[in-house]
């Protein structure tokens, strides 16, 4: 009793402890809104949303992407509530490990930031099934997201669920904790017509149920026009600077502010300029909007299977700010904390006008947006004019020209597509067009404790001194039934009826009887027989008496595949492949996997054959996946062999080795390249599908123009490469040696080339003239505040930085003057200092990051009357090696 009594106060000290986390960063304040904004505990905010999938990464990652995301600038962290993973099975709860989603919230209530938390429960997200589970499809007589009961029935219990759970750890604003707002449903007004009127009761119902629920927080609608008068409709795209809500006694919010997008299998990879990222921000807060989220700040990766689509690669990098493992994506991170400050100095003006702003028109694509109003608060604009305080931003639209305008009897430049924000209507704090920050070019290198390019099997490899000893094991997976789970059924069954998405696979067997009218008929016909099946997705693949007749790859795409048969019994065996399920569109739960439509066999003397209701045998997934070989318990329940250099690249093998895992704190990537198509595990974790498809060659820019309107297809890179080759493999699933690889592969591919490398940034280039814009942060210094000096006086910096846990190793290039050319490819011009590399090596070499002032008095100047840029290129290496190096 003693012993349970000191458990009980353990689980009790805890308890308190981890709701004093979020305590200590929030009393308890209430959030409403009105038609200007957000307002928290009674002042309106102007915020900035950084999106974050808890399940994107693992837990050890999150504290690191949530730092990230306050230093650039968040005042909010905003993610889905994934149902799928949290109730995989009806009735039983997951809320561990990636799926802690109270860890999560906590951890960023302690960071001192807000919450926005969108329970859906449909969350589309490029995720499995757009978040549902896939059991929901069998409850009788449902239709999802529609005026369906049987639907409403499971939303409400598992909304409920997420709120009863955020309540019950006093995780909501009104309690002392971080969240400040929800949202129910998602983007459904994209198809509420294909439901009619059963659509629009369905919202409404949605509406009250969410409020029923006394979550005490404001709730959201996005792209939902009709959104009830409660619920706050928000906006989701490239650019939301038009975006009116539907009620004047709403505030405008964009919660999906599309920075990048999403890649399938074999396409271009896309990218979006962060100028044009900026100008749609900007342009955002410029024309009234008060709460801005990006889609996606940190992407993650699309772990198991998990990925949606169907399509969709493991990666969900989404060129956000920060890349796939964490890291700074420069310079989109950067230039957008440069942004988020200086519209944080227009806060106190944006949020004191009541009404529209003050609208001038600077010219025919031109234009200024000025907030002015009074405030009794001493910040740094009302001290710039008395009680007055004035903020502006002046934007050019014009995709192609400069433009240059007059504003408060001040002459401005505005480069094309941008806009320029003045925090006190007089000094330019920012312009979107015009990025000062830094260049990250990184790379995937060897780790110093891994395999690489092993030519034969226990090939020995001397790499940085340590001898690297790699023998692969295969085993091979049988074609069709293999025993366990296996059924026999009349006719066709739907492909997700069986698997319950248990697995990507599903084998169709049965057995045909060719006559020897048959044979003899194609002998002298020369019509050979062909299995035809109407239409199939996402892989379908067909082997006649265990050897492959062929595959067929896309969605809902018709098969023709030519059968070699022989006299008498032949067998005939189907797989169906599945890679994501549908995430998007109206009536997910009829959309299903497999086959549709009739399967017959043609070219038979007697005409064809309708194997739509024959009897077929069904065997669910693979005998490896079943037995568990790729776990540290199960593997060696396979009969495994020593791989052959004869027996490289074969179809449907297990490949099993351990590897030791590279030292240092670097991301680890494991390089695919030379592998077909399938799934890998690290130590029972299941990383991702990898698929070594090619993106076309053509439809690449060579330059990336970031005036005018994004689309994905504007800015993409990748072409003639593989889509994706290299695959996340966190660094809390790795132990320090003797980590088991085990991959499925399904097409053949080479694993002697499989390699671990590390992911980090290698270069950094930067170039600020001296005409660039004073730091952001020396507008709240004291001389500033007090006007004893002018914010233009001041010279602007460089500003430095390699990822964690590395340092600047060397600077390659620094030149003071006109240098000329772009990051890797710099040269001095005419002019240029000649204490550039000392200067720069000096406040740099040795350190994580550095500043240095671009001006004449700390380089000298080199020619008089000529305006100078500072052009810097720099090496990052691993701290550790670096004092190895040294040692």
């Amino acid at each position: 009793m003693a012993d349970f009594r000191r458990v009980l106060e353990f689980l009790v000290l805890t308890a308190i402890l981890q709701m004093a986390i979020c305590a200590e960063f929030f009393k308890p304040f209430n959030v409403s809104y009105d038609h200007r904004a957000l307002i928290i505990d009674g002042k309106r905010r102007m915020l900035i949303s950084s999106g974050i999938h808890y399940p994107r990464a693992t837990p050890d990652m999150w504290p690191d992407l949530i730092a990230k995301s306050k230093e650039g600038g968040a005042d909010v962290i905003q993610t889905y509530a994934f149902w799928n993973g949290h109730e995989p099975i009806r009735g039983q709860y997951n809320f561990e490990g990636r799926y802690d989603i109270v860890k999560f919230v906590k951890l960023v209530g302690s960071a001192g930031l807000y919450f926005h938390l969108r329970i859906g429960p449909y969350v589309c997200a490029e995720w499995n099934f757009g978040g549902f589970p896939v059991w929901l499809r069998d409850v009788p007589g449902i239709e999802f997201r529609t005026d369906n009961e049987p639907f409403k029935v499971e939303m409400q219990r598992f909304v409920k669920k997420m709120v009863d759970l955020m309540q019950q750890e006093m995780l909501f604003s009104w309690q002392g904790g971080p969240i400040i707002l929800l949202q129910i449903e998602n983007e459904y007004g994209n198809i509420e017509s294909k439901y009619g009127q059963r659509g629009k009761e369905y919202i409404k119902w949605a509406a009250r149920m969410a409020h029923a629920l006394g979550a005490g927080v404001p709730w959201v609608m996005c792209k939902q026009t009709d959104a009830p008068e409660d619920i706050i409709d928000a906006c989701n795209g490239y650019y939301c600077d038009g975006f009116k809500p539907n009620s004047y006694k709403k505030p405008a919010l964009w919660t999906e502010d599309w920075n990048g997008w999403y890649t399938t299998w074999g396409g271009r990879v896309p990218h979006r300029p962060v100028e044009d990222n900026a100008f749609a921000v900007a342009r955002f807060f410029q024309r009234g909007g008060s709460f801005h989220n990006y889609y996606m700040y940190f992407g993650g990766t699309n772990f198991g299977r998990t990925s949606g689509g169907p399509f969709y690669i493991t990666s969900y990098d989404y060129d956000a700010p920060l890349d796939e493992y964490g890291l700074l994506s420069q310079p989109k991170w950067g230039h957008l904390k440069d942004l988020h400050a200086a519209i944080k100095l227009c806060e106190p003006a944006l949020v004191a006008v009541d009404d529209a702003p003050e609208y001038i028109n600077l010219g025919p694509k031109q234009e200024a947006h000025v907030y002015r109003g009074s405030s009794h608060t001493e910040d740094l604009s009302s001290s710039l004019s008395g009680d007055e305080i004035c903020s502006a931003f002046l934007a050019n639209i014009d995709e192609h020209n400069s433009a240059s305008v007059k504003f408060l009897g001040q002459v401005y430049s505005l480069p094309p597509w941008s806009v320029s924000i003045l925090p006190d209507c007089k000094n330019v704090a920012f312009n979107t067009a015009k990025v000062g920050a830094q260049i990250s070019i990184k790379t995937a290198e060897l780790g110093s404790s891994c395999f690489s390019n092993i030519t034969e099997p226990g090939y020995q490899l001397l790499r940085e001194d340590r001898l690297i000893s790699t023998t692969w094991v295969t085993s091979k997976e049988p074609i069709g039934e293999w025993g366990e789970n296996n059924f026999t059924a009349q006719g066709i069954l739907e492909h997700l009826n069986v698997t319950k998405d248990t697995s990507d696979y599903l084998w169709y067997v049965c057995r045909i009887h060719i006559s020897d009218e048959d044979s003899s008929y194609w002998e002298t016909s020369q019509v050979y027989p062909k299995l035809i099946i109407g239409s199939i997705r996402d892989v379908v693949r067909i082997f006649v008496n265990g050897q492959l007749a062929g595959s067929v790859v896309g969605r809902w795409v018709p098969v023709e595949q030519p059968v070699q048969l022989v006299q008498g019994y032949n067998e005939l065996a189907i797989l169906s492949a599945t890679v994501g399920l549908q995430n998007y569109g109206a009536f997910l739960e009829k959309d299903g996997a497999g086959f549709k439509g009739q399967v017959k066999l043609t070219g038979l003397k007697s005409g064809e054959i309708d194997l739509s209701m024959s009897l077929w045998s069904y065997q669910v997934g693979l005998k490896g996946e079943f037995m568990k070989i790729y776990s540290l318990e199960e593997h060696d329940s396979a009969v495994w062999i020593d791989l052959q250099q004869d027996s490289i690249s074969t179809s449907f093998t297990w490949y099993k080795t351990f590897f030791d895992a590279p030292s240092g704190k670097d991301p680890v990537a494991l390089d695919l390249g030379s592998m077909g198509k399938g799934q890998a595990w690290v130590n029972g974790h299941n990383i991702g599908r990898y698929w070594s498809l090619v993106a076309p060659k053509g439809g690449c820019q060579k330059t990336c123009d970031y005036r005018g309107a994004y689309n994905s297809d504007k800015c993409t890179t990748n072409c003639g490469e593989t889509t994706q080759r290299w695959y996340h493999i966190p660094r809390a699933w790795l132990r320090p040696s003797n980590n088991l690889l085990v991959l499925f592969e399904e097409t053949g591919g080479n694993p002697l080339e499989i390699s671990i490398l590390l992911h980090s940034t290698t270069t950094i280039c930067a170039q600020v003239s001296e005409s660039h814009y004073p730091p952001l942060h020396l507008w709240s210094h004291p001389d500033i505040v007090n006007r004893k000096r002018s914010i233009s006086d001041l010279p602007p910096e460089m500003h430095l930085r390699c990822d964690d846990g590395q340092i600047i190793s060397s600077v390659t290039f620094a030149s003071y003057g006109t240098p000329q050319g772009g990051c890797q490819e710099f040269s001095q011009g005419k002019c240029h200092a000649p204490t550039s590399l000392s200067v720069v090596s000096e406040a740099c070499q040795g350190r994580n990051e550095c500043t240095i002032r671009v001006s004449n008095k700390i380089f000298g100047d080199p020619c008089q009357r000529v305006a100078k840029t500072l052009a810097v290129e720099a090496k990052c290496q691993s701290s550790s090696a670096m004092n190895a190096a040294w040692l």
